[in-house]
Formats: structure tokens, C-alpha cells, sequence
């Protein structure tokens, strides 16, 4: 297990999602197409202009990824997705910073009312589903496959049908 202690769930990390030009990294274009259209979607002026050439680049690198991420989606910067097929996340879900999502992951509507909260440095396993209105609290881990249906507390590690807490991080997260 790697010592991840020291990654902050508060200040985005902003050269996770930046792209190497020794490896091809199709999920890291997808996110600058949706954080340069959340950029200028708010500007006045001869920017706005580049808005149907951002939604045709955001829809492109989703085809490519093969995830379902919309262009308005509320996602924390850092955001690392190694395998971003069949991700799926609703638009007013929110993710924190320097969060780690893998393939076949779903945030979305469930049983409780409301969308998912995801907080700082969280990860996320493959196949996981976050469903309604629940919290998941800095440095918590979802494990792969996982239903989550209820909040998962600050550093606890989550798995199973439905998701029940079986860890809880005891290292002390400090924060820049």
C-alpha cells in the first residue's frame, strides 16, 4: 500500500490532470475540454465564441473515454481517472479535490433524496455506485463494486453490497 497521507483534500493538485507528452492519457483531455468551458462560460466577450468548439472537443474526448461526464459536472481539481470507461456522473454531483475515480464507477440518483457528495482525496474502485444524497468524507476509500447508500465518514474504507465500513485510516492527515 502506498503512504498517500501527505495528498491534500483541500488544495487541488493541478498537475495530476495535466498531460505528459510521453504517454497518451485520453481522460486528461477530456477534463481540460470541461475545465476550459467552465472557464469561459461565464466570460463576456470574444471567448464566449469558442464555446461550440469546447462542447464539440468535451463530446469528442467522451466518445473516446467512453465516460458519460458532463461539461457542467462540479469536479474538484486533481482529479485522476486512469481507466475512464463507463464512468457515469450525474451533474450536480460533487467531487473534491485530488479524488481518484476508477472505471465503471456511477454517481447518481438513489434511494435517499439528493446527489453524492464526494470529499477530499477520496478513491474510488472499480464499479463502484455512489447512490443519493450521501457524503463520503475526506480520505474515505469506496472499494470496487461497492453500493454505497450511506454516508461514509472521514477516512474510512467502505465496501460490499450494500456498503458497510470496515476500516478507518488511524494516520493523521495534515493539511497545507
Amino acid at each position: 500500500m502506498t503512504d498517500d497521507s501527505h495528498i491534500s483534500a483541500t488544495d487541488p493538485d493541478w498537475t495530476r490532470e495535466t498531460p505528459f507528452a510521453e504517454r497518451f492519457e485520453p481522460w486528461k483531455y477530456l477534463l481540460a475540454a470541461i475545465r476550459r468551458y467552465q472557464q469561459i462560460v461565464s466570460t463576456r466577450g470574444p471567448a464566449r465564441l469558442l464555446r461550440p468548439w469546447i462542447v464539440l472537443r468535451h463530446r469528442l474526448w467522451s466518445a473516446v473515454c467512453g465516460a458519460d461526464i458532463p461539461i457542467n459536472a462540479q469536479l474538484g481539481g486533481g482529479l485522476l481517472m486512469p481507466h475512464p470507461n463507463g464512468i457515469v456522473i450525474h451533474p450536480d454531483a460533487q467531487i473534491g479535490p485530488n479524488c481518484l475515480i476508477f472505471q465503471q464507477v456511477t454517481l447518481g440518483t438513489g434511494p435517499r433524496p439528493g446527489l453524492p457528495r464526494i470529499g477530499g482525496h477520496v478513491d474510488v474502485g472499480a464499479g463502484a455506485k455512489i447512490l443519493g444524497g450521501v457524503c463520503i468524507g475526506d480520505h474515505a476509500r469506496v472499494g470496487a463494486n461497492a453500493v454505497v447508500l450511506d454516508d461514509v465518514p472521514a477516512g474510512a474504507t467502505a465496501v460490499g453490497i450494500p456498503a458497510r465500513i470496515v476500516a478507518h485510516r488511524k494516520e493523521n492527515h495534515h493539511e497545507a
